[in-house]
């Protein structure tokens, strides 16, 4: 039976492994990976290199406990499931397993990736996370996915025979989209019963394909009002399925939240591995080699694929932890904050803004907890930059 995730990560809490596989398979329309097609790999050196790099993060992280493991990309997907089960059985080495720890890894609803999810399975992993984001053909085909409905569909069953627990995304909010048309999408994919969603509005970020596309009029920009309502929407349909919203965009049922998500939002250590990868260890923010030549070059050199390592600042501690905790549904513990960055509260809140915005009922500050209340998760991106100093 699925326990409510109670424990907040720390410092010297339960740790993260983030493990970046930076191959796609064929040209990715939405992210910056599209040099990193590879038409053939030297596995051998790569499971090499990860386990390398893995070994000094544990060195620095000695004691403590992994509580999740997550294999992103990239096509992690498309690792071979030896390397998976070589990286899986290093970190129990380094470090203690929490007795539920979660082992997820991203992938695309194809039938080639699916294919192999019974060995990833074995190989121990027990989440995956697939990329379906829409349930309509003409959907897909504008966000840029190779794959269609029905293929998606298939590797969503095969995920759920074969894997403990299952999430997937959706974007909605796209062009043309009306109420209905998301109604009838979401009232489909909550039937599927999986334990976890995430559910994202489609934004146009500088510097994408989108942001080209509405800038030449081929589709409008997003209208504000029309996404708040469609926000409100998922809110209530995911709230009467039993998968409320534990954070802005994610939807679980109680003890199905993605624990190692958990630990970015509240603030914990995780340490990534791989190239490109960020890590927060000990007050400590890492950063390795994007390209995955140079990141390969420093493992041979020093043992590890570090960029930069930067001590973090209390101040700026405190505030990346309010930022990322107020995503939660759960809020933050601004003593838990006040203590772990060493710095008070005034410095890092603007209690008159917490007043204004909680008159508004806007937030809600209770003692030491101070939360982003529904209404205000509609306008968090405003309401951030009023509250945290």
């Amino acid at each position: 039976m699925n326990k409510p995730l109670t424990t907040e990560a720390g410092p010297t809490g339960d740790l993260a492994l983030y493990i970046h596989w930076p191959f796609c398979v064929s040209k990715c329309p939405y992210c910056d990976f599209n040099s990193h097609v590879r038409d053939s790999i030297d596995h051998a050196a790569w499971q090499s290199a990860l386990l390398a790099d893995m070994a000094h993060e544990a060195a620095l992280t000695p004691g403590r406990r992994l509580s999740s493991i997550f294999f992103g990309g990239g096509t992690p997907s498309l690792m071979p499931p030896s390397i998976a089960a070589a990286l899986i059985a290093a970190a129990q080495r380094h470090w203690t397993f929490a007795p539920d720890i979660e082992i997820t890894l991203e992938a695309n609803p194809s039938s080639v990736e699916a294919a192999r999810f019974a060995d990833l399975a074995a190989a121990g992993v027990n989440r995956v996370s697939l990329g379906l984001q829409a349930l309509d053909d003409t959907a897909l085909r504008f966000l840029g996915r190779a794959h269609d409905v029905t293929e998606s569909l298939a590797a969503l069953d095969t995920a759920q025979q074969v894997f403990d627990r299952v999430t997937f995304d959706l974007i909605y909010a796209r062009p043309g989209q009306s109420e209905t048309d998301w109604q009838t999408e979401l009232t489909r994919a909550l039937a599927f019963g999986t334990g976890h969603l995430s559910l994202y509005q489609l934004t146009i970020e500088p510097g994408t394909r989108f942001e080209s596309m509405v800038r030449k009029g081929d589709f409008p920009a997003p209208d504000p009002d029309h996404g708040a309502t469609l926000y409100e929407l998922t809110q209530a349909m995911t709230e009467a399925a039993g998968l409320p919203a534990y954070e802005i965009s994610n939807h679980a049922r109680p003890g199905q939240e993605s624990r190692h998500n958990l630990t970015y939002w509240r603030y914990g250590d995780y340490v990534g591995i791989g190239p490109g990868a960020h890590g927060r260890r000990n007050g400590i923010a890492t950063q390795r080699h994007k390209k995955p030549e140079n990141w390969m070059a420093a493992v041979d050199r020093n043992a590890h694929g570090l960029k930069s390592e930067d001590i973090l600042l209390p101040e700026d501690r405190g505030t990346e932890a309010l930022l990322m905790g107020l995503r939660l549904r759960e809020g933050v513990d601004l003593e838990r904050i006040a203590a772990m960055s060493g710095v008070a509260r005034e410095a890092l809140l603007n209690d008159d803004a917490v007043f204004h915005l909680s008159a508004l009922g806007l937030v809600k500050a209770e003692g030491q907890r101070l939360t982003v209340l529904p209404p205000g998760m509609l306008l968090l991106d405003a309401i951030l930059p009023q509250i945290v100093v």
